[in-house]
């Protein structure tokens, strides 16, 4: 009974031991790792990892940059932390062989990729990795268009770009709702194309980037069109008895800011004891200019010339004054 019983316990040991061989021989592997987090500014996020026979091998944390623009950053070795950031922490649960990182008040650089290393030998190692989304907010990219100043009848692109998560949806408006040169009040699209912009289509552009998370972000884009001066009169025949005074208007409408003068038999005006010359610029593409003729005496009847000049081009009108009986008096004042 005795030897039988000796040999029941070596066939136990034999055992044990060829158990022990088989895990031994088995090779380690990650078996589990958190899948893909999506989350918003200020939130918590625990990624784990969990690995089969890798008792006697180091596990790595380590944050892996997406776009490999830099160097990875390795967060925990084993059970411990190895970056001092009061947002980590590590817990290890040795019954599933698991590794849990968590983090707290998640901020926007900590989106990235976040890899669970198990080191064989010093260049060999198995990998499995999470990726940490954060929900972001719409922001312009710095290659969005600006400011332009074109000529009529030039083609112009507007750009406008933005990043955030998710990525978000770019549409452009007008000022005060105004209607596109394109049509309609809103298109959406990275690129705004005007085929030949006219001067009816300058003013602001809005750039308007959403994505559902905390307020869209918007560029004011400002276009100047330079275009030849464009001058309109209220009449182009006036009257006036002698010894009275007379005011000739004239609307100046282009842009760069033209000048202006008027002229009288081929002599240009100026300011003196028979003419008052005024102009007031509206905006900068719109200038009210006025020539008054102080006591009308009979030589100063004939042919007024308003005339606009800037590097696109030069326009002008001629404004008839002539004789009447009974005196033009302007309009009563409120």
């Amino acid at each position: 009974m005795a030897g039988r019983n000796s040999e029941m316990k070596i066939y136990g040991v034999l055992f044990f031991l060829c158990i022990q061989l088989a895990y031994s021989q088995r090779s380690p592997m990650i078996s589990h790792i958190t899948q893909k987090l999506v989350k918003e500014i200020g939130d918590t996020a625990e990624m784990a990892c969990t690995t089969l026979y890798a008792q006697d091998f180091n596990v790595l944390w380590v944050k892996a940059d997406n776009e490999k623009l830099t160097e990875p950053i390795i967060f925990s070795s084993g059970g411990s932390l190895i970056v001092s950031d009061p947002r980590l922490s590590l817990r290890r649960d040795m019954d599933y062989n698991r590794y849990i990182l968590r983090i707290n008040d998640i901020q926007e650089t900590d989106a990235s990729l976040y890899r669970c290393d198990v080191v064989l030998e010093i260049n060999k190692k198995i990998s499995a990795s999470v990726e940490l989304v954060v929900r972001r907010r719409p922001f312009i990219s710095d290659n969005s268009t600006r400011s332009l100043v074109v000529k009529e009848g030039q083609l112009v692109e507007l750009e406008c770009y933005a990043g955030g998560f998710p990525s978000p949806r770019i549409s452009w408006r007008r000022a005060n709702n105004a209607i596109l040169p394109i049509g309609g009040s809103m298109y959406r699209g990275n690129v705004l194309k005007i085929p030949a912009i006219t001067k009816g289509d300058r003013g602001t552009y809005y750039c308007v980037a959403e994505n559902g998370v905390g307020k869209g972000a918007r560029r004011n884009i400002a276009i100047d069109v330079e275009f030849a001066p464009v001058i309109t009169v209220p009449e182009t025949s006036l009257g006036q008895a002698l010894r009275y005074d007379i005011d000739i208007v004239c609307h100046v409408e282009a842009y760069p800011p033209p000048a202006i003068i008027w002229l009288n038999n081929g002599v240009e005006l100026s300011n003196n004891q028979h003419y008052s010359i005024s102009h007031f610029a509206t905006t900068d593409q719109l200038t009210d200019t006025t020539l008054q003729i102080i006591t009308v005496e009979n030589r100063q009847y004939g042919d007024y010339i308003c005339k606009a000049s800037n590097i696109l081009g030069t326009a002008e009108v001629t404004v008839t004054l002539y004789e009447t009986l009974i005196p033009e008096l302007p309009p009563a004042l409120d």
